[in-house]
């Protein structure tokens, strides 16, 4: 899943890219892996390179986002269209912890 958003970092206009690779183990557990890219650039910015839930990764990236100063502005949002259905509502469902005060 590629997520994409138009924002700033320290006033900087420029692209985020969040990409997220569920490695689904069984019905009943998957693990997420994620990168984080400004513009063309990945970051090193995660402590763990695998979670067991999606909203840990979306709150390392938040965490990271606002310790950096790094602002996403949420109706520049892109989605890779090879999305699949469950990965989608999921997201969707959890996107708020982006955008947490």
């Amino acid at each position: 899943m590629v997520i994409e958003y138009q924002g700033e970092q320290n006033g900087i206009q420029t692209k985020f890219t969040i990409r997220i690779i569920g490695n689904n183990l069984s019905k009943t557990s998957s693990n997420y892996q994620i990168d984080f890219l400004v513009g063309d650039k990945q970051l090193p910015t995660f402590k763990t390179l695998i979670h067991k839930r999606l909203s840990n990764c979306l709150k390392e990236v938040y965490l990271f986002r606002k310790h950096n100063g790094i602002k996403f502005d949420a109706t520049t949002e892109k989605v890779a269209p090879k999305l699949t259905i469950y990965d989608s509502i999921l997201y969707n469902y959890h996107k708020h912890t982006l955008f947490m005060a």
